[in-house]
């Protein structure tokens, strides 16, 4: 049952069980994109996607320097069927005024070839930009009919609460803050921020929910991803065994269910929504078989022992 908190015009967000992220649609520095992957598998992971059932998207400006949202929109308008898009605002330097997000969303708007979007974020917190002032921009975009709701990424409790204050005097409710969430990473479910976006009716939507592939089984010590992610997780390969051979026994008790889908399932068990990025359509299958099932409480239970396994070494 829905929190009593959550608002006609946000009610959307929380019927929604996993989106689909577009990080790597274009971003060349972290995904290497185009060595691997194509447009065209792009657009087959779109087109997946929506045939399986995932119709909401996540992109941003920054992502590939606009090349996301602009195969976005291109995908969008080459299906027939219902499509939720998100974007986000990226807090640059230069950029201090309300009226700066309204500019920046009338880019992104052009980029997408729509006229509004279902959510717009603010992408991360920043000491130049308030969040009062970021939120009073937000109050014009969804006044002037280019948003449909306002949401922020990477915001702490007290960031979330001021946001959620400003935008309450406009009477426009605080739909979501996106933030890093995974088995590996489980900050905001211990520090509380996941307990008050439940408690007023903010949509979690957990970003990285496989840990930029991590929690797929596919890599090892002995075979890290390539590039910066290989540098980053390089040494958490070792730990993360156990848990991965529990995420595998837990998956076949469940007819032999992936790894990945398995990862996703417990955070949508953490009544949050992920968002799994998709270079092609093999990928968008394996992230939708994440739906139409459900782990068991004692199974989301044995998966955060091991994660908090994980976390201790």
């Amino acid at each position: 049952m829905l929190n009593d908190a959550i608002s006609n015009e946000t009610r959307f967000l929380h019927a929604i069980e996993m989106g689909l992220g577009a990080w790597a649609w274009g971003d060349r520095v972290v995904w290497q994109y185009g060595r691997g992957y194509t447009d065209e598998d792009i657009r087959q992971a779109f087109q997946t996607s929506i045939a399986e059932g995932v119709r909401f998207i996540d992109t941003a400006e920054v992502y590939g320097s606009g090349r996301s949202e602009r195969l976005t929109g291109q995908f969008v308008k080459e299906t027939d069927q219902p499509v939720l898009i998100a974007t986000k605002f990226f807090p640059m330097p230069w950029r201090l005024t309300k009226n700066s997000i309204r500019a920046a969303l009338t880019r992104s708007l052009e980029r997408l070839g729509v006229e509004t979007v279902d959510l717009y974020q603010i992408h991360w917190p920043s000491p130049l930009l308030s969040p009062e002032t970021a939120m009073e921009g937000m109050s014009i975009c969804v006044e002037k009919g280019m948003t449909r709701t306002v949401g922020i990424s990477n915001f702490d409790q007290s960031a979330m609460l001021r946001a959620y204050s400003t935008l309450s005097r406009h009477n426009i409710p605080l739909a979501s803050n996106q933030v890093h969430f995974s088995l590996l990473n489980r900050t905001v479910e211990k520090n509380g921020l996941l307990a008050r976006c439940k408690e007023l009716g903010v949509r979690l939507i957990a970003y990285s929910p496989l840990e930029m592939g991590m929690l797929t089984g596919k890599y090892t010590s002995e075979n890290p991803p390539t590039g910066t992610r290989g540098a980053s997780y390089g040494n958490l390969l070792k730990k993360i065994v156990p848990l991965l051979k529990l995420m595998t026994e837990i998956g076949q008790d469940h007819g032999g269910k992936s790894n990945s889908q398995v990862a996703l399932n417990w955070c949508i068990c953490k009544e949050t929504m992920p968002i799994p990025g998709a270079k092609n359509a093999a990928q968008a299958y394996q992230n939708a078989g994440a739906l139409g099932w459900k782990l068991t409480a004692d199974e989301v239970a044995k998966l955060d022992e091991a994660s908090d396994e994980v976390v201790k070494q």
